[in-house]
């Protein structure tokens, strides 16, 4: 763990883009094509405002495939108790608030990404609840909400274990995905859902729904898959570049 005094930050898009160039014999590079940036830029998205970093963000700043997918979870977060694990900006958090949750605690190791999230809370400050908390961590479970009872609602975004293709890392991510998911699934009170989501090309879907399967055997908990969440309608997948179907989701209903 950092020291207090150091803030933990997510690999920035610039970081990121050069990784990638990298591997493509590339060099580095991450610049503006025209005019100039002064910060963070103001967005909309189904009446809620948010600040995008576009240049140090993660990828874009705004995970734009996700749209669709936090549109479903505004639709179910009505009365529930919603934990959003990973929460990065806040897009789940305040899609779930504008759906009406009863509460929301989101948590992230970055404190860049926090403090963005707390910007964006501040700006729909009209989208009230009785507790909307923000806790910096990398355990889910030590920043579970204090009530008795779990959360009803579990988004929980792709970020923390990036899967890439080649085989060496495979079984090491794919075993961080199992962990993050059983833990979720103990977190959950009975009649609860959960919203999990991998965007790593190297995890197809069907073994993505295996590592959740497996997650929840192991926290011996009965669950069923009741919905399949991808990419928004506007990242169509090329027939002659499969691996861009990325994105995959499974919305879980814990039953015992």
């Amino acid at each position: 763990m950092r020291s207090s005094q150091r803030r933990a930050r997510r690999p920035s898009s610039s970081a990121l883009d050069a990784e990638v160039r990298q591997l493509e014999g590339l060099p580095p590079r991450n610049e503006l094509l025209r005019g100039a940036l002064a910060g963070p830029v103001p967005i909309r998205e189904d009446g809620i405002a948010y600040r995008v970093d576009v240049m140090a963000g993660q990828k874009t700043g705004f995970y734009l495939d996700q749209r669709t997918s936090r549109h479903r979870v505004r639709r179910l977060a009505h009365g529930r108790s919603v934990l959003n694990a990973f929460c990065y900006t806040g897009g789940f958090t305040l899609a779930a608030l504008a759906g009406g949750a009863r509460d929301t605690v989101s948590i992230d190791s970055s404190a860049d990404a926090l403090a963005l999230a707390r910007s964006n809370l501040a700006a729909n400050h009209e989208l009230a609840s009785p507790r909307r908390e923000l806790a910096r961590g990398r355990r889910v479970h030590r920043a579970a909400p204090p009530a008795r009872r779990g959360p009803q609602l579990r988004p929980r975004d792709p970020r923390p274990a990036e899967v890439r293709a080649d085989r060496g890392s495979r079984g090491t991510r794919a075993r961080a995905y199992k962990d993050i998911n059983l833990l979720a699934l103990k977190l959950l009170e009975p009649g609860g859902l959960l919203a999990t989501f991998s965007c790593s090309g190297g995890v197809s879907a069907d073994l993505f729904q295996k590592i959740v399967a497996g997650a929840a055997l192991d926290a011996k908990v009965d669950a069923a898959i009741v919905g399949r969440f991808s990419a928004s309608g506007d990242h169509p997948v090329a027939l002659a570049f499969p691996e861009g179907d990325y994105l995959k989701g499974l919305l879980v209903r814990r039953s015992a």
